[in-house]
């Protein structure tokens, strides 16, 4: 368990310190905003889309709390090449891992570098911050792409 808790602390401190895909895109197919009002964690998403309606560039900004910046950046990282429906599936297992009982074995499978977040299920505090990022691009994902829609949060 102690390896476990090391590689969770790694992967989390690495992906805060240098955040994948952070920045902006210029004219994002996608556009989604989320704040997380218990510890004033704020992430705004941009994707751009290819006629699949396949991911192929995406980028977040904002900022927020070690987990909350983590998250964001292995969502990113993963979301890249996959399909609505293959992120939306995928947020639905990482949800299902990061609030199941730490007491009982976690199902990561198909999850690659985001079972690191299992870690967090053991702070019922810090799922917000892991779950923002993943309800910010749910938003993005159901949005029309015209404008300014309603903020994601995690309330």
């Amino acid at each position: 368990m102690d390896e476990l808790r090391d590689l969770y602390q790694s992967v989390i401190l690495d992906h805060n310190k240098a955040p994948r895909n952070f920045g902006e895109l210029e004219a994002p197919d996608l556009k989604a905003d989320g704040h997380n009002p218990l510890c004033g964690d704020r992430l705004t998403l941009h994707l751009m889309l290819d006629d699949d309606e396949r991911v192929v560039d995406v980028k977040f900004s904002g900022n927020g709390c070690a987990i909350s910046t983590a998250s964001a950046s292995l969502m990113t990282e993963y979301a890249l090449g996959k399909t609505k429906d293959e992120i939306l599936d995928t947020k639905e297992h990482f949800h299902d891992l990061v609030t199941s009982n730490p007491q009982e074995e976690a199902d990561t499978s198909g999850l690659g570098k985001l079972a690191v977040f299992g870690g967090v299920r053991e702070f019922p505090a810090r799922v917000k911050c892991a779950t923002l990022s993943w309800h910010t691009m749910e938003a993005a994902l159901n949005s029309d792409g015209q404008g300014e829609g309603e903020v994601a949060t995690t309330e």
